[in-house]
């Protein structure tokens, strides 16, 4: 499958590392459509009706707002279409693009690893064989959860914006490691690999996160009495705040 990108910001640049494969790049900066396009041995293109033509899957990753403007230079061309414009519902993506197979996901930044989260909107079966390839090609990226789009913008507020969270955890500990006296290089070393290996525990664990804290907590000893300090810090709040600032408080 030929798979074309409309836009070369920095999650297009994750998903065409991610794939690990050539594709087609269009981009209005064009200096940085034929950069993305060096770096994975693909192919910068003049406009966005070119990739159209040339590609078997294009990859909606403009802004949201230029959907419709888009929309006018790809859908005399396109074979099919998927996005992972935010807050842009199926509905939307099917009247700017009438007669294709459309897929909606929404993608983490880890994707550039492979290691990512995708979330894939529910939809009724379109093209069999096409949307097996498309789930496949996705799915190459790390975990992917299919859920009723009404939720997809919550998960997007879990998993897209996540990353920022999670950077923002590890430069709190680091931090803090700083002010005891760790050089910030090996508090850096420290706090990454804690994370990385807390998340593979989680996994092995089947996501109990009780029972990982359990395993390295005793009762009234130094991480229980670090837990407390974050659970009077206000640690839950905050990161529900976040959500409610993501998805509305109102949902």
């Amino acid at each position: 499958m030929k798979v074309g990108l409309i836009g070369c910001g920095n999650m297009a640049r994750a998903l065409a590392l991610g794939w690990e494969r050539p594709l087609l790049c269009a981009d209005p900066l064009a200096e940085r459509a034929r950069r993305l396009a060096q770096d994975t041995g693909g192919e910068a293109l003049a406009s966005n009706a070119e990739v159209a033509r040339r590609a078997d899957l294009v990859v909606l990753c403009h802004k949201p707002a230029q959907l419709e403007e888009v929309a006018r230079e790809v859908a005399p061309h396109e074979k099919a279409v998927a996005s992972i414009l935010a807050s842009t519902p199926l509905t939307a993506l099917r009247t700017a693009y009438p007669d294709s197979n459309v897929y909606r996901f929404m993608p983490s930044l880890p994707v550039e690893a492979r290691m990512g989260a995708v979330v894939q909107a529910a939809d009724g079966p379109q093209d069999p064989r096409l949307d097996a390839q498309v789930r496949d090609l996705f799915a190459e990226l790390g975990t992917l959860v299919t859920l009723p789009e009404a939720q997809v913008d919550v998960a997007m507020a879990l998993m897209s914006c996540g990353p920022a969270y999670v950077a923002l955890v590890a430069e709190a500990q680091v931090d803090a490691g700083v002010r005891h006296g760790i050089p910030a290089a090996q508090a850096s070393a420290l706090v990454t690999q804690t994370m990385a290996g807390t998340a593979e525990l989680l996994r092995r664990r089947d996501f109990d996160t009780l029972a990982v804290r359990r395993e390295v907590s005793s009762p009234g000893g130094l991480t229980a009495r670090g837990l407390d300090a974050l659970e009077r810090g206000g640690l839950r709040a905050a990161f529900g705040a976040a959500m409610d600032a993501v998805v509305g408080s109102d949902r």
